[in-house]
Protein backbone atom coordinates (compact mmCIF):
# COMPACT_ATOMS: atom_id res chain seq x y z
CA UNK A 1 0.00 0.00 0.00
CA UNK A 2 1.33 3.38 -0.75
CA UNK A 3 0.60 6.08 1.78
CA UNK A 4 0.85 10.20 1.55
CA UNK A 5 1.09 11.45 5.03
CA UNK A 6 0.49 15.49 5.77
CA UNK A 7 -0.32 17.59 7.95
CA UNK A 8 -1.11 21.34 9.28
CA UNK A 9 1.81 21.88 12.12
CA UNK A 10 4.57 21.07 9.85
CA UNK A 11 6.73 18.74 9.03
CA UNK A 12 8.93 19.25 12.12
CA UNK A 13 6.19 18.53 14.28
CA UNK A 14 5.57 15.49 16.84
CA UNK A 15 2.35 14.58 15.53
CA UNK A 16 3.67 13.69 11.49
CA UNK A 17 6.41 11.88 12.66
CA UNK A 18 4.20 9.63 14.94
CA UNK A 19 1.81 9.41 12.13
CA UNK A 20 4.32 8.65 9.61
CA UNK A 21 5.84 5.84 11.81
CA UNK A 22 2.35 4.11 12.45
CA UNK A 23 1.49 4.00 8.96
CA UNK A 24 5.15 2.60 7.70
CA UNK A 25 3.58 -0.92 9.43
CA UNK A 26 1.20 -0.87 6.79
CA UNK A 27 2.64 0.20 4.10
CA UNK A 28 5.13 2.55 1.85
CA UNK A 29 5.09 6.51 3.27
CA UNK A 30 5.64 9.42 1.70
CA UNK A 31 5.51 12.85 3.35
CA UNK A 32 4.96 16.00 1.42
CA UNK A 33 3.79 18.37 4.38
CA UNK A 34 4.10 22.40 5.27
CA UNK A 35 7.47 23.75 6.09
CA UNK A 36 6.16 25.39 8.49
CA UNK A 37 2.75 25.99 11.09
CA UNK A 38 -0.59 25.98 8.65
CA UNK A 39 -2.87 25.57 11.67
CA UNK A 40 -6.64 27.43 10.83
CA UNK A 41 -5.59 27.62 6.91
CA UNK A 42 -8.74 25.66 5.98
CA UNK A 43 -9.08 24.37 2.53
CA UNK A 44 -6.32 27.17 1.38
CA UNK A 45 -4.73 27.01 -2.04
CA UNK A 46 -1.73 28.73 -3.64
CA UNK A 47 -2.89 30.50 -6.81
CA UNK A 48 -0.62 34.06 -6.52
CA UNK A 49 3.34 32.73 -5.98
CA UNK A 50 5.26 29.81 -7.10
CA UNK A 51 5.55 27.04 -4.61
CA UNK A 52 9.26 25.44 -4.04
CA UNK A 53 9.85 21.69 -2.74
CA UNK A 54 12.65 20.70 -1.28
CA UNK A 55 13.39 16.41 -0.05
CA UNK A 56 15.01 16.91 3.75
CA UNK A 57 15.21 13.44 3.69
CA UNK A 58 14.62 10.33 1.57
CA UNK A 59 10.72 10.20 1.46
CA UNK A 60 10.30 13.46 3.38
CA UNK A 61 9.56 16.68 1.20
CA UNK A 62 8.78 20.24 2.11
CA UNK A 63 6.45 22.62 0.38
CA UNK A 64 6.30 25.58 1.00
CA UNK A 65 2.63 26.10 1.05
CA UNK A 66 -0.57 25.24 2.73
CA UNK A 67 -1.57 21.40 3.43
CA UNK A 68 -4.29 21.35 0.66
CA UNK A 69 -1.30 22.29 -1.84
CA UNK A 70 0.85 19.64 -0.24
CA UNK A 71 -1.95 16.81 -1.18
CA UNK A 72 -2.08 18.84 -4.62
CA UNK A 73 1.60 18.87 -5.41
CA UNK A 74 2.26 15.17 -3.83
CA UNK A 75 -0.69 13.06 -6.39
CA UNK A 76 0.00 15.83 -9.13
CA UNK A 77 3.80 15.44 -9.49
CA UNK A 78 5.91 14.81 -6.88
CA UNK A 79 5.07 11.05 -5.28
CA UNK A 80 6.49 8.03 -8.66
CA UNK A 81 2.59 6.58 -8.06
CA UNK A 82 -0.83 7.72 -6.91
CA UNK A 83 -1.02 7.43 -3.69
CA UNK A 84 -3.30 4.21 -1.79
CA UNK A 85 -4.66 6.32 1.30
CA UNK A 86 -4.24 9.94 2.39
CA UNK A 87 -3.28 10.37 6.29
CA UNK A 88 -3.28 13.75 7.50
CA UNK A 89 -2.20 14.63 11.25
CA UNK A 90 -1.16 13.91 13.82
CA UNK A 91 -2.80 17.63 14.24
CA UNK A 92 -1.58 19.21 17.86
CA UNK A 93 -5.03 19.95 19.09
CA UNK A 94 -8.60 18.62 18.83
CA UNK A 95 -10.75 18.76 15.09
CA UNK A 96 -14.55 18.58 16.73
CA UNK A 97 -17.53 20.06 15.57
CA UNK A 98 -17.09 23.12 14.21
CA UNK A 99 -13.15 23.15 13.98
CA UNK A 100 -13.51 21.17 11.14
CA UNK A 101 -14.21 24.24 8.88
CA UNK A 102 -10.99 26.09 9.95
CA UNK A 103 -8.99 22.96 10.24
CA UNK A 104 -5.58 22.65 7.35
CA UNK A 105 -5.42 18.65 8.79
CA UNK A 106 -8.90 18.74 8.00
CA UNK A 107 -8.63 19.81 4.90
CA UNK A 108 -5.68 17.74 3.19
CA UNK A 109 -7.91 14.97 3.59
CA UNK A 110 -10.60 16.68 2.36
CA UNK A 111 -8.85 17.39 -0.68
CA UNK A 112 -7.37 13.63 -1.12
CA UNK A 113 -11.33 12.86 -1.29
CA UNK A 114 -11.98 15.43 -3.98
CA UNK A 115 -9.10 13.72 -6.09
CA UNK A 116 -10.77 10.07 -5.54
CA UNK A 117 -8.53 8.79 -2.68
CA UNK A 118 -9.38 7.31 0.65
CA UNK A 119 -8.40 9.62 3.35
CA UNK A 120 -8.27 9.94 7.43
CA UNK A 121 -7.34 12.83 9.07
CA UNK A 122 -6.10 12.26 13.02
CA UNK A 123 -6.28 15.06 15.83
CA UNK A 124 -5.21 14.50 19.35
CA UNK A 125 -7.40 16.71 21.57
CA UNK A 126 -4.18 16.91 24.60
CA UNK A 127 -2.70 20.09 25.14
CA UNK A 128 0.96 18.14 25.54
CA UNK A 129 2.13 17.06 21.65
CA UNK A 130 4.72 15.07 23.30
CA UNK A 131 2.75 12.87 24.84
CA UNK A 132 1.72 11.63 21.07
CA UNK A 133 4.24 9.31 20.06
CA UNK A 134 2.75 7.31 22.83
CA UNK A 135 -0.03 6.17 20.68
CA UNK A 136 2.39 4.53 17.82
CA UNK A 137 0.94 1.56 18.23
CA UNK A 138 -2.92 1.68 19.22
CA UNK A 139 -2.44 4.07 15.65
CA UNK A 140 -1.03 1.20 13.82
CA UNK A 141 -4.09 -1.14 15.12
CA UNK A 142 -6.73 1.30 14.03
CA UNK A 143 -5.17 2.36 10.92
CA UNK A 144 -5.17 -0.87 9.85
CA UNK A 145 -8.79 -1.49 10.25
CA UNK A 146 -9.56 2.02 8.81
CA UNK A 147 -7.54 1.91 5.76
CA UNK A 148 -6.90 -2.16 4.85
CA UNK A 149 -10.73 -2.65 3.23
CA UNK A 150 -12.33 -2.60 0.45
CA UNK A 151 -15.60 -0.93 1.70
CA UNK A 152 -13.93 2.53 2.05
CA UNK A 153 -16.70 4.55 2.10
CA UNK A 154 -17.03 6.82 -1.61
CA UNK A 155 -16.63 10.87 -1.28
CA UNK A 156 -16.11 10.44 2.40
CA UNK A 157 -13.58 11.79 4.51
CA UNK A 158 -12.90 9.93 8.33
CA UNK A 159 -11.88 12.60 10.96
CA UNK A 160 -10.38 10.55 13.88
CA UNK A 161 -9.56 12.41 17.63
CA UNK A 162 -7.62 11.28 19.97
CA UNK A 163 -8.85 11.43 23.84
CA UNK A 164 -6.40 13.47 26.35
CA UNK A 165 -6.07 10.26 28.40
CA UNK A 166 -3.07 7.31 28.64
CA UNK A 167 -3.32 4.93 25.57
CA UNK A 168 -4.12 2.32 27.82
CA UNK A 169 -6.87 3.91 29.18
CA UNK A 170 -8.92 4.50 26.06
CA UNK A 171 -12.16 3.26 26.72
CA UNK A 172 -12.64 1.91 23.35
CA UNK A 173 -13.92 3.71 19.70
CA UNK A 174 -17.25 5.31 18.76
CA UNK A 175 -18.58 6.46 15.75
CA UNK A 176 -20.17 9.96 16.19
CA UNK A 177 -21.34 12.76 14.24
CA UNK A 178 -20.03 16.35 14.92
CA UNK A 179 -21.10 18.25 17.52
CA UNK A 180 -21.02 22.08 17.27
CA UNK A 181 -19.24 24.79 19.28
CA UNK A 182 -19.18 28.33 20.14
CA UNK A 183 -16.07 30.22 21.07
CA UNK A 184 -16.71 33.09 23.58
CA UNK A 185 -14.29 35.88 24.34
CA UNK A 186 -12.33 34.76 21.64
CA UNK A 187 -11.26 37.74 20.32
CA UNK A 188 -9.27 40.28 21.74
CA UNK A 189 -8.95 44.32 21.16
CA UNK A 190 -5.74 46.08 21.85
CA UNK A 191 -2.67 48.58 21.23
CA UNK A 192 0.63 47.57 20.81
CA UNK A 193 3.98 49.56 22.08
CA UNK A 194 3.62 52.19 19.96
CA UNK A 195 -0.11 52.61 20.73
CA UNK A 196 -1.13 51.54 17.50
CA UNK A 197 -4.75 49.27 17.67
CA UNK A 198 -4.22 45.35 16.61
CA UNK A 199 -6.52 42.80 17.16
CA UNK A 200 -6.16 39.31 18.03
CA UNK A 201 -8.81 36.08 17.48
CA UNK A 202 -7.64 33.19 19.49
CA UNK A 203 -8.18 31.85 22.96
CA UNK A 204 -11.32 32.62 25.12
CA UNK A 205 -13.90 29.89 26.47
CA UNK A 206 -15.62 27.73 24.46
CA UNK A 207 -19.47 26.10 24.59
CA UNK A 208 -20.70 22.49 23.29
CA UNK A 209 -23.65 21.28 22.45
CA UNK A 210 -25.03 18.07 20.78
CA UNK A 211 -26.86 14.77 20.94
CA UNK A 212 -25.31 11.35 23.23
CA UNK A 213 -23.55 10.49 19.68
CA UNK A 214 -21.37 13.75 19.54
CA UNK A 215 -17.97 13.81 18.87
CA UNK A 216 -16.87 16.12 21.65
CA UNK A 217 -19.13 13.58 23.94
CA UNK A 218 -17.25 10.50 23.05
CA UNK A 219 -13.38 11.87 23.38
CA UNK A 220 -14.64 13.36 26.95
CA UNK A 221 -15.61 10.04 28.24
CA UNK A 222 -12.03 8.57 27.21
CA UNK A 223 -12.85 7.37 23.29
CA UNK A 224 -11.50 7.81 19.99
CA UNK A 225 -14.06 9.15 17.81
CA UNK A 226 -14.27 8.64 14.26
CA UNK A 227 -16.81 11.16 12.45
CA UNK A 228 -17.05 10.25 8.93
CA UNK A 229 -17.82 13.52 6.38
CA UNK A 230 -19.02 13.43 3.41
CA UNK A 231 -18.07 15.95 0.36
CA UNK A 232 -21.72 17.50 0.05
CA UNK A 233 -22.97 20.20 1.66
CA UNK A 234 -26.23 20.62 0.26
CA UNK A 235 -29.31 20.30 3.21
CA UNK A 236 -31.63 18.65 1.14
CA UNK A 237 -33.91 18.94 3.40
CA UNK A 238 -34.61 22.47 2.45
CA UNK A 239 -34.63 22.06 -1.34
CA UNK A 240 -38.09 21.82 -1.83
CA UNK A 241 -38.58 24.48 0.63
CA UNK A 242 -36.48 26.93 -1.03
CA UNK A 243 -37.65 25.69 -4.44
CA UNK A 244 -41.50 26.95 -3.09
CA UNK A 245 -39.99 30.62 -2.25
CA UNK A 246 -40.79 30.68 -5.99
CA UNK A 247 -37.47 33.04 -6.53
CA UNK A 248 -37.26 35.24 -9.86
CA UNK A 249 -35.35 37.61 -11.85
Amino acid sequence: MRILVTNDDGYLAQGIRTLAEAASRLGTVHVVAPDREQSATSHSLTLHYPLRVREVEPGVQVVDGTPTDCVVLAVGELLPERPNVVLSGVNHGANLGDDILYSGTVAAAMEATVLGIPAVAISYTGRDPERIPEWTELLTTLLRQLILRDDFPADTLLSVNLPAVDPADVRGVRVTRLGRRAYVGSLTRARDPSGREYFWIGGGESQWWGGPDSDFRAVHAGYISVTPLHLDLTNYSLLEGIARWDLKL
